[in-house]
């Protein structure tokens, strides 16, 4: 069962809870708004709480937003004025390929007690131009988006070519574990 709740923004996120009405605790939280069903959100949560090495619950939020919404993050965050398909924001340092373990971030719970690893911005109209581009679906250009973007937040990135073949591993690794292949 799933309860909305808006944000100071006015975007609506979803929380999962038990029959009991209580929030249900996951190794990984992916506020996702309604972009994303819930069977897609769900897989994705399991999936990245699989891959994820922890022993506090972590929740990422991810935002759906336009082209002039991005452009503009992406000038405001990174002096690039441009169209991108994903931005993250991680709130973390130092945690790449490590447990994460609540006694490194005492002060960084929620009140729900999850540490929040950061949160992502997507732009929808470029992930459905690139699914076309790269010959294949929207759903699994969104996965992918998400996936990357979850994993710059783990502290993994692209710039160098080792790092950047690592990531794409570590991509693969969670698509493949979601079902979700380059044909799909």
């Amino acid at each position: 069962m799933f309860c909305e709740k808006r944000r100071a923004d006015g975007i609506k996120m979803r929380q999962k809870r038990g029959s009991d009405g209580r929030l249900m605790k996951k190794k990984f939280i992916l506020d996702a708004g309604e972009e994303l069903d819930e069977p897609s959100a769900s897989a994705l949560e399991k999936a990245i709480g699989d891959f994820v090495q922890t022993d506090v619950p972590l929740k990422i939020e991810c935002v759906f937003v336009s082209e002039d919404e991005i452009k503009e993050l992406n000038r405001e965050k990174r002096g690039i004025d441009k169209v991108t398909d994903v931005l993250s924001f991680p709130e973390l340092d130092g945690i790449k390929g490590e447990k994460i373990q609540k006694k490194q971030f005492p002060y960084d719970l929620d009140e729900e007690g999850n540490l929040v690893l950061g949160s992502l911005a997507i732009c929808v109209a470029r992930a459905k131009e690139q699914a076309e581009e790269y010959n294949h679906s929207y759903r699994r250009e969104l996965h992918y988006l998400i996936v990357h973007g979850v994993l710059h937040c783990l502290g993994y990135d692209h710039i160098e070519e080792a790092d950047r073949a690592e990531m794409r591993e570590k991509e693969e690794e969670i698509l493949g574990a979601l079902g979700i292949t380059r044909d799909d």
